[in-house]
């Protein structure tokens, strides 16, 4: 009796191989379970916010994908057709009609003028930002932007006469960095430009879009039918936003400008912003003059967890707070940059999260010695 209850406690008994073996299919059943269950909620969430009824996300996700150059297939494959142009026409920027009356823009001496004024009262901090001058580089000034949803860098150029375009030197062929261009015209500060074309798909931004004047020279005059128009400076260093030919931008004597758009503030009215404007969330580039002259050349970055980008209506308000009376967007994205030194000094991020920006058509470059 005894010698059967030994063998039937013998075989009941569990070898140490056989616990593990069993605690380990335990965990992988888990950890199955949880990746299944996850994935299922993922879905759901994702279907929800795609789908669902609030249309927030929905509206941010088109438009910010179908403003770019490749990833439009984002939503696309989501949504009709019908669905995306119904979301982009409920979400635009009306722009102000007209051309920039110069006659408003009256130069100020003083604001060329190295040396600060101690004895003036500013309106306000913005306007203390902008007119009190940094003793390291007189000609500009860096003014750092910061909101929830972005952050970037206000150049304040105190003479209009400094700002040139800056073109590839692969017209039509390839693009060039920012601060190749920089480099190759020794400006001490550049942004992008215009937008551009990119046929073969490969980024490099060889062919600008529209018109393109460098030092009173017509370098491009390509059809353009997109949001704004030419951007430039004539020959009296005053900003000239409007929709015009060749022949008009000639006869307006612009000496330096690119093609881009949308338009977002002439003659000291802002353009109108339908929902998210269509442009979706992204980091941007602005240029703009104030009545005075003074010109502010806006770049903020975005494509960060917590922090997207601008939209239209940042960009609209930062330019109000500045004091802009003319103003409008440069090409964004993976495009927006300023360069200081011939160094990138914001945070570019492309579509793949990576930290660098693309060789592009056109810039605006400011140079102190004009003999370049």
């Amino acid at each position: 009796m005894k010698t059967l209850e030994k063998r039937v406690e013998k075989n009941t008994i569990k070898e140490p191989g056989e616990k593990k073996r069993s605690k380990g299919k335990k965990k992988i059943s888990i950890l199955i379970d949880f990746i299944l269950y996850g994935s299922l909620i993922g879905i759901l969430i994702g279907f929800f916010l795609l789908y669902g009824p609030m249309s927030g996300f929905r509206n941010w996700y088109i438009t910010t994908a179908m403003t770019t150059m490749h990833h439009q297939y984002l939503a696309t494959w989501f949504y009709s057709a019908e669905t995306i142009n119904e979301v982009l026409s409920n979400n635009k920027v009306i722009e102000v009609d007209g051309i920039t009356d110069t006659s408003q823009i009256i130069i100020s001496e003083g604001s060329q003028n190295n040396e600060n004024d101690t004895n003036q009262n500013y309106a306000n901090e913005y306007e203390r930002a902008v007119l009190e001058k940094d003793s390291k580089h007189p000609d500009y000034k860096l003014i750092d932007i910061k909101e929830k949803n972005y952050e970037g860098y206000l150049a304040v150029v105190y003479d209009a006469s400094k700002i040139h375009t800056l073109v590839t030197e692969k017209l039509n062929r390839s693009g060039q960095y920012v601060t190749t261009m920089a480099k190759n015209k020794k400006a001490v500060l550049a942004i992008n430009g215009g937008g551009f074309e990119d046929l073969n798909h490969n980024s490099t931004g060889g062919t600008p879009l529209g018109l393109t004047f460098a030092n009173g020279k017509l370098i491009t005059n390509r059809p353009y039918s997109g949001p704004g128009g030419l951007i430039g400076f004539d020959e009296n260093d005053k900003l000239i936003l409007g929709k015009m030919s060749a022949e008009k931008a000639k006869s307006m004597k612009i000496r330096d400008a690119v093609t881009c758009g949308p338009f977002l503030i002439i003659n000291g009215k802002s353009s109108e912003v339908l929902g998210n404007g269509g442009w979706g969330t992204a980091p941007r580039t602005a240029i703009g003059q104030r009545k005075d002259g003074i010109v502010l050349m806006l770049v903020v970055d975005g494509r960060r967890v917590g922090m997207p980008g601008a939209d239209m209506d940042d960009l609209i308000e930062i330019m109000e707070r500045y004091g802009a009376y003319n103003a409008s967007a440069l090409d964004g994205g993976t495009s927006s940059v300023m360069v200081e030194n011939y160094e990138l000094i914001n945070d570019p991020i492309d579509s793949t999260g990576a930290h660098k920006t693309r060789p592009i058509a056109t810039g605006f470059g400011v140079i102190l010695d004009e003999d370049n």
